[in-house]
């Protein structure tokens, strides 16, 4: 049976027996109302209540204290009152001899408590409900300072662990709470265990299912046909975190034990992730220096699919923080260990379209972005000419771009397939020879300007607005283009020619008029 969490699971608690263990209470237990394992179930607070029908004002959990002031006396009345108190949940019912009022025990009370397994205590004379109360106050608060000993002592251990890797992670985390670890990606299959099960048991699956498709859910547990319990949560404190943690072992997990293994599923999130960034970054790094592997090769080692698409961001507006400007947000947001931050700008592969809340997410923490056309691998280095032309678009509407596949609008393969890589780039560098060379005499950044006045299409305010420079300064630049090319840039069949010869110029010849 699979359970969410509620809010009881984090609070301090104690067993019944601690309280009717206590020599100064001097309390009897009605034995035969004791079912399996009642002494072990959790006091969350002893609450006095006189009330015909208590249940709507209970929250679980409590020890009812009563003294039978408005107790029913009908036997079918007084059986209804006990159901309920079942139903509301509460762990014992303590019933006060009062004399004259009270001289013992009802026993229509005790045969209803008995039938419906309620834990029943009696109460005596000498012993004032205020004494019980604060019996289990000061317990309460002994168990909650013992639990918080407790979680920071773990809490330090596997800080320690952490830095000697997700193995000794996991296997620090399985000694402080009693059980085994498993820790899952978008599967169901261990990316790092410690004496879990193999496979996972089917119930264990269910429950991972449960936490991918709720919202806002931040731990489950179920109870397993061998009697194990498991308790799972994702590694971070949302439902929608790939990475989920399943922790099991043969008894409940209490307050301070959620604490722990919230603790440790972070920790292994944080630990995992920058393990295995680190290992494929190193293993495509080295195998490409070396040439063992093609670049298709050493990024499937750290990327999904066949092909895969730049994303470049600028500054929108204001402009990211400091925390968001930096590699680690940024690749956690993308889902990629491969961005480049480059100044004021990044750049990032990735391996699937991102999803439009991502990248409005990534503008309004600052970030403009623009998304190209899949890609295989060898051809990614061909992509900076198209990137720069949709981050233009992209700065133009003020929102993220994305480019899609490329065919035509009847959906057959567009202009741009049917001609040849090689035939494209002679074109683009002949057309556009005269503005490559003024650009590397000069430094003008003509070739930069005409592709963003273009994609402003002609307006120099917006262009110049995007550039970050004087209208003037654009004007200049595209007379300059003008007059190099010998071309009027009003003819709409010039400016087509022009945008397709930027779209097909390669990276290196871009690079090289910088």
């Amino acid at each position: 049976m699979t359970s969410l969490i509620d809010s009881h699971d984090t609070e301090a608690q104690v067993p019944l027996r601690v309280v009717v263990d206590n020599p100064g209470l001097a309390l009897e237990v009605v034995r035969e109302s004791l079912r399996a394992g009642a002494l072990e179930l959790p006091v969350r607070w002893a609450h006095v209540s006189e009330l015909r029908d208590p249940g709507p004002y209970l929250v679980g959990q409590e020890l009812l204290l009563t003294a039978g002031v408005n107790l029913p006396a009908e036997p079918d009345e007084l059986d209804r009152y006990v159901r309920g108190l079942r139903a509301a949940g509460i762990t014992a019912l303590g019933f006060g001899v009062t004399p004259p009022m009270r001289e013992a025990l009802p026993e229509d009370l005790r045969a209803a408590c008995v039938r419906h397994g309620l834990p029943l205590l009696v109460v005596w004379p000498r012993t004032p409900f205020l004494a019980i109360s604060k019996a289990v106050a000061v317990a309460l608060a002994t168990a909650g300072k013992r639990e918080q000993r407790r979680v920071a002592e773990a809490r330090e251990a596997l800080t320690k662990a952490a830095g000697e890797g997700t193995a000794a992670l996991a296997g620090s985390l399985s000694a402080r709470v009693g059980g085994w670890v498993a820790l899952v990606g978008d599967g169901a299959e261990p990316a790092v265990q410690h004496g879990a099960p193999r496979p996972l048991p089917g119930g264990v699956v269910e429950l991972f299912g449960t936490l991918r498709a709720g919202t806002g859910i931040r731990s489950a547990t179920t109870e397993l046909a061998d009697g194990t319990v498991v308790l799972a949560q994702p590694v971070y404190p949302q439902a929608t975190a790939s990475q989920l943690l399943a922790v099991g072992r043969r008894r409940r997990f209490d307050g301070a034990d959620r604490a722990i293994v919230a603790v440790g599923a972070a920790l292994l999130g944080l630990a995992s992730r920058a393990g295995s960034d680190t290992a494929g970054l190193g293993g495509g790094l080295t195998a490409l220096l070396l040439g063992t592997a093609p670049p298709g090769t050493a990024i499937a080692g750290l990327l999904r699919g066949a092909e895969w698409r730049v994303v470049a961001g600028t500054p929108h507006r204001r402009g990211p923080g400091a925390v968001e400007r930096g590699y680690d947000w940024l690749r956690t947001h993308l889902g990629t260990p491969l961005v480049e931050v480059s100044g004021a700008r990044f750049i990032a592969i990735v391996d699937e379209e991102p999803a439009l809340g991502r990248l409005e997410h990534l503008r309004a923490n600052g970030w403009l972005t623009a998304v190209g056309t899949p890609r295989p691998a060898g051809e990614l280095g061909d992509a900076h000419a198209e990137i720069e032309g949709i981050l233009a678009r992209a700065r133009a509407l003020g929102r993220p771009v994305v480019a899609e596949r490329k065919t035509g609008l009847d959906g057959l393969d567009g202009l741009v397939s049917l001609v040849s890589a090689d035939a494209a780039g002679d074109f683009a560098r002949r057309l556009l020879a005269p503005v490559l060379e003024l650009d590397r005499e000069r430094d003008a950044d003509l070739v930069r300007t005409l592709r963003t006045w273009l994609a402003q299409h002609g307006g120099w305010d917006r262009t110049a607005a995007a550039l970050g420079v004087h209208r003037n300064s654009v004007r200049h630049r595209i007379g300059l283009v003008e007059r190099a090319l010998g071309a009027d840039l009003a003819d709409p069949e010039t400016r087509m020619e022009l945008w397709f010869a930027l779209r097909w110029l390669s990276t290196r010849d871009s690079r090289d008029a910088r």
